[in-house]
């Protein structure tokens, strides 16, 4: 009898591969991957073509585990996965970077001795909410700073109403903690989102009772952290759960996420509705219903800019996109 080990790490699906070892990536490094398989932990070869390409293995990914008489255990597939937590890639080509593939929950962290950049919140909503994942805010630090943690609770909930808003604390009082492990349940997998020294690694040593991951300081000038953490690895929780910390995200680019977007600026695109043109970018245009609303002091001009440079990156993209399949698809052809 099987053990249930890759239940533990999340596996649902009555049926197993039969062409290899069904194991699950823990972390990826350059052509190698750690991999949970039901033997335990195994150091496993990721294919170099592959890993160019478009399906490379990613932390959170299952994969089917062969064994190569030179090379030992290789990863030969990626099986489907059911959602990912992506960005658009900070190098300079138009590609998607896959930061954690099968996801169950995104925690969006932040935290409160710094200020609140409401345009990196609204980036980090469209990156959570497109995956398609539940999403839930958590403000770290709130033991040092109960004054901060009310005043921004209040604004993400004013930026999104219906989101789930938790405060923690990360020093000696760890109140909220047990909130956010209420969150966790065996098999499911929660993604922390956030800038380097928001605390997610702390976070996450408190939730798994030890000392796992490293943690850094953050200079007192500006609350900015050193990037501790440089993989994305994910850690089995002893009450039951997963937990994956990424490094911090300083370029929050969104990838192919109109849906999400409409989401978080969801009165703005109801309220474009009535503007005279279909296509208005709310700029110049005349009858621009949006730029009224601004006009009347009910919405604010700067929500509206990143509104609309949101809308100008993703078209920006999707051009890119289709030219470099043109590109591609002429080079076929010779």
């Amino acid at each position: 009898m099987e053990s249930d080990l890759l239940d533990t790490f999340g596996w649902r699906k009555d049926e197993r591969p039969d062409d290899g070892r069904l194991g699950r990536i823990v972390r990826v490094d350059r052509g190698e991957c750690d991999v949970v398989t039901e033997e335990g932990q195994l150091r496993v070869l990721s294919d170099s073509q592959r890993s160019q390409g478009l399906v490379a293995p990613a932390t959170g990914d299952w994969v089917v585990v062969v064994d190569d008489l030179e090379l030992g255990p290789v990863i030969s597939r990626v099986l489907e996965r059911t959602n990912t937590v992506s960005r658009r890639d900070p190098s300079e080509e138009v590609v998607e970077q896959v930061l954690v593939a099968n996801v169950d929950l995104v925690l969006i962290v932040h935290g409160l001795d710094r200020p609140l950049p409401v345009g990196r919140l609204e980036r980090f909503l469209v990156v959570g909410w497109d995956s398609g994942a539940e999403v839930v805010v958590v403000l770290t630090k709130a033991d040092s700073e109960p004054t901060a943690a009310l005043e921004v609770a209040a604004t993400v909930r004013a930026l999104a109403p219906d989101i789930e808003v938790l405060t923690v604390g990360l020093g000696d009082d760890r109140s909220g903690h047990d909130l956010v492990a209420a969150l966790m349940e065996p098999g499911k997998t929660v993604a922390l989102l956030g800038e380097s020294g928001a605390g997610k690694s702390t976070l996450i040593n408190a939730l798994v009772g030890d000392e796992l991951l490293a943690t850094g300081a953050v200079r007192a000038s500006d609350a900015k952290g050193r990037h501790t953490t440089v993989s994305r690895e994910l850690v089995l929780r002893p009450g039951g759960g997963l937990l994956v910390d990424t490094p911090g995200i300083r370029a929050v680019g969104i990838w192919d996420a109109e849906d999400s977007l409409a989401r978080v600026f969801g009165d703005l695109e109801e309220r474009s509705t009535e503007c005279r043109f279909a296509d208005c970018v709310h700029d110049a245009e005349p009858d621009c219903a949006v730029r009224s609303e601004v006009a009347a002091g009910r919405v604010d001009r700067r929500r509206v800019e990143r509104y609309r440079s949101l809308r100008s990156e993703l078209a920006e993209q999707r051009k890119r996109e289709v030219d470099r399949e043109r590109r591609v698809s002429r080079g076929r052809r010779r």
